[in-house]
């Protein structure tokens, strides 16, 4: 029996995360032939997000539910990671536990894995019913710009909830960047995948933790993290202002020797050095963002820290541990 496990990031779903697992366990009773595992990775919540996930603990059968919290709040793309690389599963899945992604698409994604052929099944939206139309023309637009200037493929409204073999689980977490765009680094290692199409679903309780401010820089970090195309953009802007210059010095030159008196321009030498600073300054932040990504990945700092975490391999290993070490105490005894 081959064991599916969901990687579940909390952040603040003090409310969510038992309803979560109401709703999981009604989907594992349709798929009897699989044994599933549910690893909540509480990424330094402030409100009882903890208490809940251990009352759930308690209240589970055993060997199907397991947590890891992290020591504050690293984010969402450092809770994922965190989930992925202890996870033991044969099958591993992440989706939210606000129930935002519909936990009965794993039996049509489960089915894709075994009978299709597929290393992995992702869920996209195929409609954003119920958000705001600003927020929806944003996302629109993150994914026309992001496949225009980045050597990856993002289907527009592609998500995180995704069902995955080993092999590809093993191939994200090998990926240990710590400036980290999930959706791009699920594009960037490729694999075999079907993408299973679903209606846009509201928070079964709480608030969303995303403004547009957060989705903003979550689309800068996306951009960022896989394209050198604005660094070579730069290259062809600086050509065209030297294009644009000569032009307007060949202007200037033929309007003074024309007018019988010199002109003084400063309104053009005005605007041509606001022009030019903005772009310099522009220019400079693109660059010092660069540099920025560089000096975090060269200092090598880990991506996330555990303060508490209840693992199920890890009892396993432990009792085998112990199993062995009393085993060889009774044959020293015997052996006496």
């Amino acid at each position: 029996m081959k064991t599916i496990e969901l990687i579940v990031p909390c952040y603040n779903e003090e409310t969510c995360v038992a309803l979560f697992y109401n709703r999981i366990k009604e989907v594992f009773a349709q798929i009897p032939d699989a044994r599933f595992v549910i690893t909540y990775v509480d990424d330094g919540s402030r409100d009882r997000t903890m208490e809940e996930i251990k009352k759930v603990l308690a209240a589970a059968e055993p060997g199907t539910v397991q947590y890891i919290s992290l020591s504050r709040n690293f984010g969402k793309e450092s809770a994922i990671y965190a989930g992925l690389a202890r996870s033991t599963g044969d099958y591993v899945a992440v989706l939210d536990a606000d129930l935002q992604h519909p936990p009965e698409l794993l039996i049509e994604m489960l089915d894709a894995l075994e009978h299709e052929g597929y290393d992995c099944a992702s869920a996209r939206r195929v409609s954003r019913k119920g958000e705001p139309v600003f927020r929806s023309l944003l996302s629109k637009t993150f994914y026309h710009v992001i496949n225009h200037i980045t050597v990856i493929d993002l289907v527009p409204g592609s998500t995180d909830y995704r069902l995955m073999k080993r092999s590809v689980v093993d191939a994200i977490v090998s990926m240990s960047e710590k400036e980290r765009f999930t959706k791009g680094i699920y594009a960037w290692v490729g694999f075999k995948n079907k993408w299973i199409e679903y209606e846009n679903v509201e928070r079964i309780a709480g608030k969303t933790k995303w403004n547009i401010l957060g989705l903003f820089k979550y689309a800068v970090s996306g951009f960022f993290a896989f394209a050198t195309t604005p660094l070579r953009g730069v290259v062809y802007l600086g050509m065209v202002i030297v294009l644009l210059a000569f032009i307007f010095a060949v202007y200037v030159f033929i309007g003074a020797s024309r007018a019988s008196s010199a002109r003084t321009g400063y309104a053009s030498i005005m605007i041509l050095m606001l022009f030019l600073g903005g772009v310099i300054i522009t220019i400079l932040g693109m660059i010092g963002e660069y540099m920025a990504r560089i000096y975090m990945e060269v200092k090598n700092r880990p991506i996330y820290f555990a303060r508490e975490m209840y693992m199920i391999s890890d009892m396993v290993h432990s009792t085998a541990e112990e199993i062995g070490e009393s085993s060889t105490i009774q044959a020293e005894k015997k052996e006496q």
